[in-house]
């Protein structure tokens, strides 16, 4: 089943969208306004790229700036968070081949009309955005192997309580309806009753 896989129009001002938003003061939204007077892409074809940086995990759906946006500011981390971001956006891709950034031309050529089932001109646009990206990108560090998962390996994680028969509890709601011209008699001996049948 062929899968959906992100895209743009154009492509080429990619590198010139990251070069710019580790540059500049982040914003409180990654708005048009933002795009065209601080990054300085004017181009209506440019505001694709706000999409593809949602689509990427860098802004939220209000296109607020994640915790992500803020690491593509620091040079020391900017390529290895950009990496992890394309292998969740095109997780398809690298689901169909681990090294889908390593492939020759031709051979990510076959991938991706293999995995999105695109025309030739849509598969020209996949890749296009996808080498656009993927070359600003350091894939040397896989996403398991990040600070996060060296903090906290899988292998000295244990159970704090160890497992044990279900021991299910059961919970009453009792309604207790009185009766509108009932005595203080009356509803004393309802609630004696009910107490004994409870003890």
């Amino acid at each position: 089943m062929a899968k959906e896989l992100p895209y743009l129009p154009t492509y080429k001002n990619v590198g010139r969208l990251f070069e710019r938003i580790a540059t500049a003061k982040q914003p409180d939204a990654f708005t048009h306004k933002f795009l065209s007077e601080t990054v300085g892409l004017k181009s209506v074809g440019d505001r694709s790229l706000i999409p593809l940086l949602r689509t990427l995990g860098f802004i939220d759906n209000a296109n607020k700036p994640t915790s992500d946006y803020a690491m593509l500011r620091n040079p020391k981390e900017s390529k290895k968070v950009l990496a992890a971001a394309i292998r969740r956006a095109y997780e398809p891709l690298f689901a169909a081949n681990e090294n889908a950034h390593q492939l020759t031309p031709d051979e990510l050529k076959g991938l991706v009309a293999q995995v999105a089932g695109s025309d030739a001109a849509m598969t020209t646009k996949i890749l296009g955005t996808f080498n656009s990206l993927v070359k600003l990108a350091d894939f040397a560090t896989k996403p398991e192997d990040s600070v996060e998962a060296a903090a906290t390996p899988s292998s000295t994680v244990t159970p704090t309580v160890p497992p044990t028969k279900m021991r299910p509890e059961f919970h009453y709601n009792i309604q207790v309806h009185l009766p509108a011209n009932g005595t203080e008699e009356t509803y004393l001996n309802i609630f004696n009753a009910l107490r004994k049948a409870f003890q």
